[in-house]
Order: C-alpha cells, then structure tokens, then sequence
C-alpha cells in the first residue's frame, strides 16, 4: 500500500473509533448471558461513570495500537499489534453497549484521547519494537490495575458491567503478556510514572464528561 490508502486505512479506523454505533464485535458480549437486576438511579450513574472510563480506554487502546502498528518495523510484531486492536474493538462494543443499557453515553473527550494515544502509539513505534512493545506491556499492566479497581467500585448489583469488565481483565492480562514474551523492554520508572498521572487526568475527566 502507498501513503495514500494507509492514511485513508487510519482515518476509517480512527471513524469506526469513535463515531457511536459504527464498530461491530467479532466475539459475543459476555453481558448477554448474565441476570441483571434493575438498578437504583445513583448506583446506575456511578456504574455509567466507570464504564465511561473503560470505554475511553479502550478509545486510547485502538489508536495506540493502530499508532504502533503504523511504525513498527518487524511485521510480526506489526501483525501481533493489529490483532490486539481487533481484540480491543470487542471491548468497545461492549462497552458502548453497556453505557447504553445504562442510559448514558460515551465521552466527549474521545477524539482528544484518540489523538494523543494514535501519537504517543506511533512515537513508541519508532523508537524501536522492543520499546514499543515495553510501552504495550506498561500500558496493558496498567489498564489490568484500574480494572481490578473497577470491580471493587462497580455497584454489587451490576452483574452485566462485572462479566463484561472481567473478561477484558482477562484479554488485557493476555495482551501484556504477549507483549513481554515477544521481547519488550521494561519501561523507565519516570515514563510508567507520567503514563500512571495521564491516565489519573483522563479517569478524572471522564467519569462525567
């Protein structure tokens, strides 16, 4: 492919991204299968509050790995970030369902956050793979701490938002592990610390916006 049809590729996965509605799961959402019992209009704002969170992370997961994948040079490692993406619209969907089933919405902050994750995605690309894939590992390792977080936050009665978020601990979990046996490179203790104060802004903002 020439310039041309790879910046034309990005741009429909940067719309499919973020524009509601327009992006398909591959897997079934494990939402479906489980009980859920009407909740209380306080518990099911706080609910829609976190699964807004998830959602813009994984808004921040497709560009980084999309970013990635744009300037990795080994195409094992170029096709081991697209598949991750694929995974991670599964998330989206999910999640975009969820917040609906919730009567909210996703955040309006999205495209900001796609933005800065497509950039930093492809920065860490051409610094070399074994740092891109450190920079996956990280990433991964952090979204799992903030899911677990999730999970003791999420109101007791929200058995739908739970199934759904255990299951992306589980394909996050798999992701940074891959990312470690492929041959990443642990990330400098100032870079995990400012990736860990980013992601407490972008938590902070879209719980409401």
């Amino acid at each position: 492919m020439n310039l041309i049809d790879t910046l034309i590729i990005q741009l429909d996965q940067a719309l499919h991204t973020l524009v509601p509605g327009s992006i398909a799961a591959s897997r079934a959402n494990p939402a479906d299968a489980t009980q859920q019992m009407p909740l209380e209009n306080s518990a099911s704002k706080h609910a829609a509050g976190l699964m807004r969170i998830n959602h813009a992370g994984e808004v921040c997961a497709q560009a980084l790995y999309q970013g990635q994948a744009l300037t990795a040079k080994l195409p094992n490692v170029r096709s081991s970030m697209e598949q991750a993406a694929k995974e991670e619209s599964d998330h989206l969907h999910w999640c975009e369902t969820r917040l609906t089933e919730l009567d909210s919405r996703t955040s309006l902050l999205n495209p900001l956050w796609y933005g800065m994750s497509f950039g930093l995605g492809a920065l860490a690309g051409l610094a070399g793979d074994k740092w891109s894939l450190g920079f996956v590992a990280e990433t991964e390792q952090q979204v799992c701490k903030h899911l677990q977080e999730h999970l003791e936050k999420l109101p007791a009665d929200d058995q739908k938002s739970r199934s759904i978020l255990l299951q992306m601990l589980s394909d996050e979990g798999r992701h940074a592990a891959s990312a470690i046996n492929a041959g990443a490179a642990p990330l400098p203790a100032p870079v995990k610390h400012a990736m860990g104060l980013m992601a407490k802004v972008m938590k902070t903002a879209v719980y409401r916006i």
